[in-house]
């Protein structure tokens, strides 16, 4: 599986984790499936919970149309608790369930939204005085609740977002985002972020440690804006890009991080490869497969051209020992790319022994690098 949907399946499973009610780490097995069948398996889950309620909640919910929205909002503060009220409201037309929320103390209401049934927020959020939203959503950044947040923040006006935006710290819009249900708005809100707070945001993902939820967004909005993500990593501090690579080393997000590497200019791409860790045999070591099974040659051989001797050397031998299919694979992709100035260096540095077994590989012999 590639490490970009390592990321997704990492968010995908916590959500699925908060919305059967257990801990992340009993469905752990699940981060090590394709993020797209753990979000439909999380779909489905939203049907078998939701569809089948009780009876008893579409007897409580007919009789909630019967009262003013002030004795229903009692009604759901006091005998019904926040996840009783939630699964009433989903229950509700939309408007209705909108004229009750209005009516309740905001904390109770937060509390409330992470019960309710995802597919129904969009219908509600439309209906409620924006105000009361922005007061929501703080009070959610207040709880931590990122999973909540992610969940309907993709619902959220841009009026609504410039007003939450600057009232919410830099590590909340980082965990937010790389919990967000609706990556299609990532974009937006990051355009609405600026590029002041964008770098502000940057910087708290390298001094928090929150490196793999700045990759997961970065891997998430448009191409122009991952350039921009990519320049503003590529200028933090040495240490700071330093303990980047040591995180994507030892959790294997080399699938999200080679990208981003890509778009760097020439002098931020040698920055990163003079950073310490690449001087690393076993980090080094261990990009190479990263690299064969995601097939990021493209991405990968800039950077390999602007290593120290010493480190190219690893990258050589360690290519140079692959099996005749990975290189195999490696050949056609870089004919394929028209590579051949970037890779014939690296041949150069391997074996002769190595240098042989490529050179007889068929794709080898058909290729015509220029």
């Amino acid at each position: 599986m590639g490490t970009v949907d390592k990321l997704r399946a990492r968010a995908e499973t916590l959500k699925t984790a908060r919305l059967l009610d257990v801990g992340p780490d009993d469905l752990a097995f699940l981060a090590e499936l394709p993020a797209d069948d753990v979000r439909r398996l999380r779909a489905d889950c939203v049907a078998a919970l939701f569809d089948r309620s009780p009876e008893m909640l579409d007897r409580i919910a007919s009789a909630t149309k019967l009262v003013p929205a002030g004795v229903a909002a009692a009604i759901s503060q006091k005998a019904l608790g926040p996840r009783l009220a939630a699964a009433v409201a989903g229950r509700l037309e939309p408007a209705r369930a909108a004229d009750i929320i209005e009516k309740l103390p905001v904390a109770f209401t937060a509390e409330s939204c992470a019960h309710l049934d995802p597919r129904r927020i969009s219908g509600i959020v439309d209906r409620l005085d924006e105000g009361l939203v922005v007061r929501i959503a703080l009070e959610l950044a207040g709880r931590a609740d990122h999973l909540t947040m992610g969940r309907f923040v993709g619902h959220l006006r841009d009026s609504a977002l410039s007003r939450i935006l600057p009232q919410v710290g830099d590590a909340t819009v980082l965990r937010t985002g790389f919990l967000v249900d609706d990556p299609e708005r990532l974009g937006r809100i990051v355009e609405l972020m600026g590029e002041e707070r964008l770098a502000s945001v940057i910087a708290r993902a390298a001094a928090d440690g929150l490196w793999p939820e700045a990759l997961a967004v970065a891997g998430m909005v448009t191409g122009e804006q991952r350039g921009r993500i990519a320049s503003l990593a590529a200028a933090r501090p040495v240490e700071h890009l330093d303990a980047l690579v040591t995180t994507v080393a030892a959790q294997g997000l080399w699938e999200s991080l080679l990208p981003l590497v890509a778009l760097l200019s020439d002098e931020e791409r040698r920055a990163v490869a003079a950073l310490p860790a690449l001087r690393d045999p076993g980090v080094l070591g261990d990009i190479v497969p990263a690299v064969v099974s995601t097939g990021l040659w493209a991405e990968f051989l800039p950077l390999v051209e602007v290593l120290p001797e010493p480190s190219r050397q690893v990258v050589a031998d360690r290519a140079g020992a692959l099996g005749d299919e990975d290189l195999d694979g490696l050949a056609r992709e870089v004919d394929k790319r028209d590579l051949w100035g970037l890779v014939l260096p690296l041949v150069e540095l391997m074996s002769d022994e190595a240098k042989t077994r490529i050179f007889a590989l068929p794709s080898f012999r058909d290729a015509e690098p220029s």
